[in-house]
């Protein structure tokens, strides 16, 4: 096979775009902190997030069932780059939600309530959440760089890298 079916195209695109919108959302927050345009830009931070992790479910299940229709990768480091890639995106935003639980704070999206409010802080989720949510991001962020320019070396070395995703 020498193409990405419809399905994973999709999931791969309209993942690329969310997680440009929550880098960029972050980066322009910091730039414009304390305006209503960065409370606009963070409001949108934690539902994006929940709707990366629903899609990065998805994708890890597609990717099992459709294993064997997919095109072969360039090489094993190809594959690791993919894995971990595959690993951060599921890991970034777990932390996230498991340091969102243990604040004890309701997480709500358009009306409906993700995680009740409790009185109760579990101090470990909250520790933890906050020490590896930010910094995996960046380590995410560089690895998707890292993927963005191999896949343009790539497509100069063989003419058709890009054309499986495209």
């Amino acid at each position: 096979m020498t193409s990405y079916n419809s399905f994973s195209k999709f999931l791969h695109w309209a993942m690329a775009l969310l997680f440009l919108w929550q880098f960029s959302a972050i980066g322009l927050k910091e730039a414009f902190d304390e305006t209503s345009f960065a409370d606009f830009l963070w409001s949108t931070h934690k539902p994006f997030g929940l709707i990366l992790f629903g899609l990065i479910i998805v994708r890890i299940l597609w990717s099992l069932i459709s294993w064997n229709s997919r095109p072969e990768k360039h090489s094993t480091l190809a594959s690791l780059g993919h894995l971990s890639l595959y690993i951060l995106m599921f890991i970034v935003p777990l932390v996230a939600l498991l340091r969102q639980y243990g604040s004890g704070r309701e997480f709500s999206i358009l009306g409906m309530t993700i995680m009740e409010k409790s009185e109760e802080k579990i101090q470990w989720m909250i520790d933890a959440g906050s020490l590896l949510h930010g910094e995996l991001s960046w380590l995410l962020l560089a690895l998707t760089i890292g993927h963005i320019f191999m896949a343009i070396y790539h497509h100069k070395q063989d003419g058709k890298t890009l054309d499986r995703m495209l």
